[in-house]
């Protein structure tokens, strides 16, 4: 059946899951066992005047005897609970005393008391006897040891003089494994809520979620992606340093869009604009061949035929052997490392070990662009051509040149005193070597984009197709893809900023 994707069956899932979630919550709240707990609250604290010097209201509550004294008599009516979910038994009290718990009632007398409770809890009541310490003197009122079933409750009604509604009334006792605390304010015969408030609220607004979610998916318009899936062949050539997030791009495209076939197959920036160009130009068809060229760096300016596309900021990182342990140098020292100046490393405060420049070759944009942003020249002359032995005897010092960037880091953390460069994720992430900051700015992405860093080796990465390809063909709903749709998660995941965003755009532009 066509809902039945994969997607659609994840979201049910997670809707089912959801409910069973809340169903747990529910059951955990009411079935298992937590602390013994025993809640109080104040139901009742009122002034009652004259009506009780002169007996009448007393006799028509039939709680209390005649007692004289009663200035500012008032009326207190407290409710002790089993608001847990164990009972409680006499052994349950942590009173070294007799009776279990206290009752204090701040600059008041107690003058009597009276002991109220549900007509089903009858067993309650031969408990409060002065034999098991029910009494009181003073303004302390001792409460007998009451063995409580989960949700049972007594009442204590309380006659008091000598002071004013509201003053402090405190509780004092404990449990085995419990504790006894005051609880919400409630009307008198509220009953114990099964759960909190906001324990009812997650529960529904969690269950009320997944079920919308659930029937969004299921119930929606298989309509086509927003960028427009297009079938074909496509071949994206050039950056190396580029290439992983294209290949990852790619992949994730072919499986959104049925029929579309896209291989990366990068030598370096410049072949690959070259290669766009030779295969625009032998073209015997009219319009755009199905080639996307990455390249670190905008064209060269004698080829207007390449359309120009900015679709993210890179920054590149100098990587040296970990047994270097510099980890900062200047623009001017570089610069004298790449003239050939430098041959020791312990003439820039390092070990003493001879440098290796291992460099990529000339097709490479990674090592135009740090020519370009850094050196401001080219390197020396290429002098060896494993990266160990001199093939030039009068050289200063050794430096290869290698095709990839994957060839450089691998050569760079096997080689003592070797010093390359990278696109810095792809560096950050190998063994064996370590990334230089340049003139104390480190290469952060981050720092750039909060414009907070104004490291050097970065550059602009470019898209290039040769003219404007049609718009219903694969090399432009791909470009679109990468540059303005999910493909903009993918250059993100890679470590770098895509340029279509309102940062990137400022960075980019």
């Amino acid at each position: 059946m066509e809902w039945l994707s994969t997607e659609n069956v994840v979201a049910v899932g997670t809707a089912v899951l959801g409910i069973v979630a809340s169903a747990g919550i529910f059951w955990y709240e009411r079935r298992v066992p937590r602390r013994k707990r025993i809640g109080y609250r104040v139901q009742m604290d009122n002034p009652i005047g004259d009506d009780i010097r002169s007996g009448r209201f007393g006799r028509r509550l039939g709680l209390f005897d005649e007692a004289p004294d009663m200035a500012d008599a008032t009326l207190v009516l407290i409710r002790i609970e089993n608001d847990g979910s164990q009972g409680i038994g006499r052994d349950d009290y942590t009173s070294p005393e007799l009776h279990g718990l206290t009752a204090v009632f701040t600059d008041r007398t107690i003058r009597g008391v009276s002991v109220t409770q549900p007509t089903d809890s009858d067993h309650l009541m031969p408990h409060f006897t002065p034999e098991r310490g029910f009494g009181y003197a003073g303004n302390t009122l001792r409460i007998p040891r009451v063995p409580l079933n989960h949700g049972e409750h007594f009442k204590l009604l309380v006659l008091l003089s000598g002071g004013d509604v509201g003053r402090e009334i405190r509780l004092i006792g404990g449990l085995h494994d419990g504790e006894v605390h005051p609880n919400r304010s409630a009307t008198p015969d509220d009953a114990t809520p099964l759960f909190s408030r906001a324990s009812r609220l997650i529960t529904i607004m969690l269950t009320v979620s997944v079920l919308a979610l659930a029937t969004i998916i299921v119930a929606r318009d298989d309509n086509p992606p927003p960028i427009g899936c297009a079938k074909g062949s496509l071949r994206v050539i050039g950056s190396t340093a580029f290439a992983p997030v294209m290949a990852d791009a790619a992949k994730k495209y072919e499986k959104q869009c049925e029929g579309s076939s896209i291989t990366v197959d990068a030598h370096g920036s410049t072949a690959g604009i070259r290669d766009l160009r030779n295969a625009g130009a032998a073209g015997k068809k009219p319009g755009s061949p199905s080639v996307l060229a990455m390249s670190d760096g905008p064209k060269p300016t004698d080829m207007p035929e390449l359309h120009e596309n900015r679709v993210a900021l890179v920054v590149f990182a100098l990587v040296v052997n970990d047994d270097v342990k510099l980890t900062d140098l200047s623009t001017a020292d570089v610069r004298r490392l790449y003239r050939g100046d430098i041959t020791n490393w312990r003439q820039l405060g390092g070990p003493d070990l001879p440098v290796l420049l291992v460099s990529r070759d000339a097709n490479s944009g990674t090592r135009q662009v740090f020519q370009r942003r850094v050196l401001k020249r080219g390197e020396i002359a290429n002098s060896s051509v494993d990266c160990v032995h001199k093939d030039d005897p009068t050289a200063k010092v050794i430096r290869c040149e290698l095709d990839s960037t994957d060839q450089v880091l691998s050569e760079v953390a096997q080689l003592k005193g070797a010093v390359g460069y990278a696109e810095l994720y792809v560096a950050a992430g190998a063994k064996g070597l370590h990334t230089l900051s340049l003139d104390h700015e480190a290469p952060s992405v981050e720092a750039i984009e909060r414009g907070v860093s104004a490291y050097p080796y970065r550059e602009i990465e470019y898209a290039y197709t040769y003219g404007q390809p049609a718009a219903d063909t694969l090399a432009s709903s791909f470009l679109a893809y990468v540059e303005r749709g999910n493909g903009q998660d993918v250059i993100r995941s890679h470590g770098h900023v895509p340029c279509a965003t309102s940062v990137g755009n400022r960075l980019c532009g």
